[in-house]
């Protein structure tokens, strides 16, 4: 496959990377898969002025990754929630974290463990073949462009 430049419009990289690819969006998700809906409790666990916060969650608002839902607490106020493209996200953080945890992490190990709820098994990212199931890193893949 030849190069791909950067500033590809099509490229199925570059197109998240310019929308998630900035530190308060990413945290911003990381706290709405934990369970933050609400701008103060986004406020408060991440220390982001409301400036930022309001235009990070606006421009997730704008993409489809969250939605906007009211709720009354002695005033109308919203939450924010993940909408079905938001969850789709939840591997790509996974891998981050996962990658994080191998490669960044001051102490080895993870930072924290996951576990399935029914059945209390362990979480784990992998890339696999559809076929035969076998995990695979980037030197087992061909690509092959389709446009």
């Amino acid at each position: 496959m030849g190069q791909v430049r950067v500033v590809d419009e099509q490229c199925p990289v570059s197109l998240p990377a310019a929308l998630l690819g900035e530190r308060w969006t990413l945290l911003l998700l990381r706290q709405a898969f934990l369970g933050t809906r609400r701008f103060e409790d986004f406020q408060s666990t991440m220390e982001i002025s409301r400036s930022v916060l309001t235009e990070r969650l606006g421009t997730l608002v704008e993409e489809g990754i969250l939605r906007r839902e009211a709720y009354k607490d002695v005033r109308t106020r919203y939450e924010y929630r993940l909408t079905e493209k938001g969850l789709d996200l939840y591997p790509v953080l996974m891998a981050l974290r996962k990658w994080g945890d191998r490669w960044m992490s001051p102490e080895p190990g993870p930072s924290f463990d996951l576990h399935h709820r029914d059945c209390g098994g362990g979480v784990d990212v992998a890339v696999a073949c559809t076929g035969c199931g076998e995990a695979l890193t980037a030197r087992d893949v061909r690509v092959t462009p389709l446009r």
